[in-house]
């Protein structure tokens, strides 16, 4: 049973068609549309399982109400993956994909570049590279093939975007491109921006903003770089950018977040045997991947004795005879030399012969 977003239920529908008409059975797919009342009722009926993706203030009620019976749930939900970029990064790579990796749906994806870290030695130069090939992306119409950005979902939505950018001028960021909404085509375009000189003090770099806004801050060591990256209350997914990938390795390692990429972002969300999910606030559980198969299934241990007609030596009856037995048992299977095993299997020879109830 598929509950899509009311913002966005002809996906839903579109794949419900597609399902169908490939020979799925109509009550094994199905979707429901509504807005959060829908949802309520779903919670309250008799699923064996609930995945949810979307906020974390939503996220934590489906965990409270969902723990009142027992119902096991995957939560997915925010995000501010970080981005560090260190000083051996071919710049002209990071930038670009710093900016598909901000911009891409117009920032809405869960896993977009949200925050951004770069080497002292980088900074200014990767700014103007991420500033200029953000004013060169085409914004409009999402259906037009030449369009790179279309527009937000919704203008609530660009409403949190734009106060984050607002907060962080006034704080005293720099705004590299964009700051400002494209009223020319619509009410819901957002001008692809880039932000310098940001702080863990702005909004921008502690609160979701799922909207196309690319906030960048430098850093002097590779220690900072994972100190910056780890102070958020999100772990969802990361990337880390170097000419050294074992390097990069031994970084994404230190970072806290379920997804932790070497010089590529994002995509990791297409690769199917990649499993998806975060820690922190970022939710619990896994989708993707073995991991999450296994949370689509109720593990069962099948265990069948080969030897069914023997009795267990450790059943009853009991005794100190019993009990030095079963001391030398423990010894035959686990002491260290082979001596003391044996003298181990010795003194347990007499627990087979034992009488028992």
């Amino acid at each position: 049973m598929l509950k899509p977003s009311e913002l966005t239920p002809l996906v839903a529908l579109e794949l419900a068609r597609l399902l169908h008409d490939s020979g799925v059975p109509q009550d094994v797919f199905q979707v429901v549309v509504g807005d959060s009342a829908t949802g309520a009722a779903l919670m309250q009926s008799p699923i064996d399982k609930l995945v949810f993706t979307g906020s974390v203030a939503t996220g934590k009620r489906i965990a409270v109400a969902a723990a009142e019976r027992l119902l096991p749930v995957v939560l997915e939900l925010g995000g501010k993956d970080p981005m560090l970029v260190l000083d051996d990064a071919d710049v002209d790579v990071a930038s670009s994909a710093a900016v598909w990796g901000a911009f891409v749906n117009a920032g809405q994806t869960c896993l977009s570049v949200e925050r951004c870290y770069v080497h002292r030695s980088l900074y200014e130069t990767f700014l103007n590279a991420c500033a200029e090939k953000a004013k060169k992306l085409c914004v409009g119409h999402g259906l037009d093939p030449k369009i790179d950005m279309g527009p937000m979902i919704h203008e609530r939505q660009l409403r949190i975007a734009e106060t984050h950018v607002e907060d962080a001028v006034a704080r005293g960021a720099r705004v590299m491109a964009g700051g400002s909404r494209l009223l020319e085509l619509g009410k819901s375009f957002y001008k692809p921006t880039v932000l310098a000189d940001v702080t863990h003090e702005m909004r921008i770099m502690r609160e979701e903003t799922f909207g196309p806004v690319l906030p960048v801050m430098a850093f002097d060591s590779d220690e900072e770089a994972v100190r910056l990256a780890n102070d958020s209350e999100y772990g969802l997914a990361a990337s880390v950018w170097t000419r050294d990938r074992k390097r990069g390795e031994r970084l994404a390692r230190r970072i806290q977040a379920g997804t932790v990429m070497v010089n590529d972002v994002v995509s990791c969300f297409g690769i199917s045997e990649a499993q998806h999910g975060g820690v922190k606030s970022s939710g619990v559980g896994r989708a993707h991947g073995r991991f999450g198969l296994e949370e689509m299934v109720r593990l069962k241990y099948l265990d069948s004795d080969r030897m069914p007609r023997m009795k267990k030596v450790w059943w009853y009856a009991y005794g100190e005879s019993f009990a030095r037995q079963m001391e030398g048992f423990v010894d035959f299977q686990f002491a260290r030399g082979i001596g003391e095993r044996l003298r181990g299997a010795l003194r347990a020879v007499g627990v087979i012969s034992r009488k028992q109830l």
